[in-house]
């Protein structure tokens, strides 16, 4: 697919490509120019794609683990294929440099990879009776037709970890992806097009987000709703479900809080504090927010903190070497721009970074390091979607981890140490659904991946991932003498 203002592109309904002449234009955050037009759909497509799987959903369940498998495998084998367009498309419309991209390609990769074969492994079980005569049987059944939305910041690896599990699983998946970021799920429908998925099994639903959410709670087809995205959004689609109960799978907003311990390697420790901040631009929910630093070795850490962040390289993703892309939209900008003020406000000092960077014609904010705020200032305690860096001093243990867990939000949490006594401490204490130990990118395809409080509800990945699409029965037959 070749990305220009002139493309146009539809959504993937019924095995076939829908067009029509309502749409919106993709923006490149790195120009603030568009790229392409997406057209979108209506209610009564959304509604006939719903029945649509529905009807492909006895053939798609009955189909062999195996044989789904095989062609999730397919589906990857046509992603590694186009790896390099792909990647360019991402960074078109999200900016994150083409590194960074290739990288969420190969993830994505893995993920189709590990439920085309976790697929397998849905295993039920055999309970011994406890009265004579009977015997019992546990099985696991697809839950049914899976409503699918996606986020901007990660838009291929985070589609595809609901898709593939529920496909896995023997579920038809219904794909809405971010109206910022459309095109890399286009490429993704290609590939389930190309690689032979039946029709049903996979559709891409581009349109209005409370039309299709409306349609997905509202449907009794749709039988379970995958979201990542906001808290607020979160909560929303939690009433509107309560109405008929429908299960959802929620993935939503972090405020990471990132430990460095006076124990640690040094080295090591700034390494990966850039990582888990700076990544994807710092949009991504378990980028660090906040950083706790122990008071011994505060000023060697801050040093050579700012050391590593005045190296980085911030432009456009395309171009070579790039380190930091531009912010999604203006919007993002200037709620970046704000927390810098507050902060300042909150008694806090800017040692790097701090302002919009004008030279540029996209979002690009300078990667930023804020010292000395008060807990209060809105950065410490409501999510950073921007490469801003607030740090902070503490004194014990105990105080970093009291103030660490001071917040509704637990999707994940860092922390720089050798001590093994500390590690475990930590791993019990912290209320964070993912904890990265010396290491600022903990995911990966074959562990759970979720969050507590009001981070989320269930777990993607692992093969806790697979067990969210499936419905565990409880078989009791007697007469068995």
């Amino acid at each position: 697919m070749e990305n220009s203002a002139g493309a146009k592109y539809g959504s993937y309904l019924e095995g076939k490509w829908f067009s029509s002449e309502e749409g919106f234009e993709v923006v490149n955050p790195a120009t603030a120019k568009p790229i392409a037009r997406v057209t979108t759909i209506g209610k009564a497509d959304l509604s006939r794609a719903l029945s649509f799987a529905e009807a492909a959903r006895p053939s798609w369940s009955a189909m062999t683990a195996k044989g789904r498998g095989l062609l999730l495998h397919k589906v990857a084998d046509e992603l590694v294929r186009r790896k390099a367009e792909i990647a360019r498309t991402i960074t078109l419309e999200n900016g994150k440099p083409l590194a960074q991209s290739e990288g969420e390609v190969g993830m994505t990769e893995d993920h189709l990879r590990w439920f085309a074969e976790e697929g397998r492994r849905a295993y039920g079980r055999i309970i011994p009776p406890q009265v004579n005569g009977k015997r019992h049987l546990v099985v696991k059944t697809p839950i049914g037709v899976v409503a699918t939305i996606a986020p901007w910041n990660f838009p291929l690896v985070l589609a595809v970890r609901k898709v593939a599990p529920a496909m896995a699983a023997g579920c038809p998946v219904i794909l809405r992806p971010a109206s910022q970021t459309p095109l890399s799920a286009v490429l993704l429908a290609e590939c389930m097009e190309a690689a032979g998925v039946p029709a049903g099994a996979f559709q891409l639903a581009i349109g209005e987000a409370s039309m299709i959410s409306d349609e997905f709670l509202s449907n009794p087809i749709c039988k379970k709703i995958s979201f990542t995205g906001s808290t607020r959004v979160g909560q929303l689609l939690i009433e509107r479900a309560a109405k008929n109960i429908k299960p959802l799978c929620l993935e939503l907003g972090g405020l990471a809080p990132l430990l460095v311990f006076e124990d640690c390697d040094l080295q090591i420790a700034v390494r990966e504090t850039i990582i888990a901040k700076f990544r994807n631009s710092g949009q991504s929910c378990i980028a660090a927010n906040r950083i706790y630093v122990q008071k011994s070795i505060y000023k060697e850490f801050v040093e050579r903190f700012c050391a590593a962040v005045a190296k980085l390289k911030t432009g456009p993703g395309l171009e070579p070497g790039m380190d930091v892309g531009p912010l999604v939209n203006q919007s993002g900008l200037d709620a970046a721009l704000a927390q810098i003020e507050d902060a300042i406000r909150c008694g806090g000092r800017v040692i790097a970074g701090g302002g919009r960077i004008k030279e540029l014609p996209g979002f690009f904010l300078q990667p930023t390091v804020i010292e000395g705020m008060s807990d209060e200032a809105v950065c410490m305690h409501e999510e950073t979607f921007a490469p801003i860096a607030p740090i902070t001093s503490f004194d014990t243990e105990d105080e970093a981890i009291r103030r660490a867990n001071d917040t509704p939000f637990g999707l994940s949490a860092f922390a720089m140490t050798r001590d093994m006594g500390r590690i475990f401490r930590l791993s019990e204490r912290l209320e964070a659904g993912t904890i990265g130990i010396n290491d600022g990118a903990p995911t990966t395809s074959n562990c759970p991946f979720g969050g507590v409080k009001q981070s989320g509800w269930g777990r993607e990945l692992g093969m806790e991932g697979l067990e969210a699409f499936v419905e565990t029965k409880h078989v009791s037959i007697g007469g068995i003498d």
